[in-house]
């Protein structure tokens, strides 16, 4: 926490004569004030207890002196650090391709395979804090969900509101164009600087749409020095899927079709790997597997918001003001 303004601490100073005042004249000037009885002993008042309210008769003074304290933190401003803050962090370069056509909704993984994918990737971003990661989804078509950063909150974020409604809906058209997806995640790494670059590509199905085909797309990663690892994933015959009906849901069972042969070719080009993913611990291992990655020196910049934090120290001087007042004009209050 940094103050803006300082100089207000000076005001504290104030303190010092206050509790000087109040130690040495304004009670003996009270005494004067207030009424007195004159007895010729005391003896008989030795063992009397002393009640609560003269051990709290200093209290409003103490409330006082800490709602001063407080008003003055809060004119002197205090904020949160705010600065970009660059340093130099090993990591790589990543985006992960994720399918999200309709046939994502099938069970084979739990719930389903499309927030079975999510669920794992957001552990693999986790485990990840200092790389560049971006996301591209795609199904008939193709598009960046998420350019690469190291702002991995906002990540989640968007990682988060990936479904299979836009190709359910029409929003984008419904299938399988590994070609563009692939193609649209290397072109996000095209012009990194890290020396290791890596697209994580997920689908359950094989090419059906689309104006690139996965081969080309392979060839411009492998051109580019990006590195393509493939993701199969459902199981290896029919997969439980739920069909819309009229008034409900109705489960059917849907072929697997995985082009694992293009899959596999793709990786083969661009020296990376091809996992096959037949359920949750699967496709949480071949994540594990890819974390092993090497890793390159890069810059990161983190930028932090300033905001105000004067507010908890004005509430609380105000609360004390009411406190001390309240006692004084009922509890310890004087005749």
């Amino acid at each position: 926490m940094e103050f803006t303004q300082p100089i207000y601490f000076l005001l504290l100073l104030l303190l010092v004569p206050y509790v000087i005042w109040y130690v040495l004249f304004r009670n003996r000037g009270k005494r004067k004030m207030e009424a007195s009885m004159t007895i010729s002993d005391t003896f008989a008042y030795k063992d009397a207890p002393v009640s609560m309210r003269v051990r709290l008769i200093h209290l409003p003074m103490i409330l006082r002196c800490a709602a001063f304290t407080l008003i003055v933190i809060a004119m002197a401003r205090p904020q949160t650090h705010n600065a970009w803050d660059e340093r130099t962090v090993e990591g790589i370069d990543i985006m992960l391709a994720m399918d999200v056509s309709t046939s994502m909704l099938a069970e084979d993984l739990r719930p389903n395979r499309i927030e079975a994918a999510k669920k794992v990737a957001e552990e693999f971003i986790s485990d990840r804090p200092n790389d560049n990661i971006g996301l591209t989804i795609f199904a008939g078509e193709a598009f960046t969900q998420c350019p690469m950063t190291a702002d991995h909150a906002s990540l989640f974020n968007l990682l988060k509101g990936v479904n299979t409604k836009i190709a359910a809906e029409g929003l984008i058209s419904d299938g399988t164009a590994i070609g563009m997806g692939l193609a649209n995640a290397v072109s996000r790494l095209k012009n990194s600087k890290a020396k290791s670059r890596v697209v994580i590509l997920l689908t359950d199905g094989s090419n059906n749409m689309g104006d690139i085909s996965p081969m080309t797309a392979a060839q411009i990663a492998k051109s580019l020095g990006i590195r393509v690892y493939t993701i199969g994933v459902g199981t290896n015959k029919v997969a439980r899927y739920p069909m819309p009906v009229a008034g409900g849901v109705q489960y059917v069972n849907i072929p697997v079709e995985i082009d694992t042969k293009t899959l596999k070719n793709i990786a083969m080009t661009s020296d990376g790997n091809y996992y096959r993913a037949t359920n949750n611990k699967e496709l949480s291992q071949i994540y594990k597997d890819i974390d092993k990655l090497e890793k390159s020196r890069m810059n990161v910049k983190k930028f932090s918001k300033r905001y105000e934090a004067f507010q908890p120290f004005a509430v609380a001087a105000l609360i004390m003001l009411i406190l001390e007042m309240l006692l004084r004009l009922t509890v310890l209050r004087k005749i």
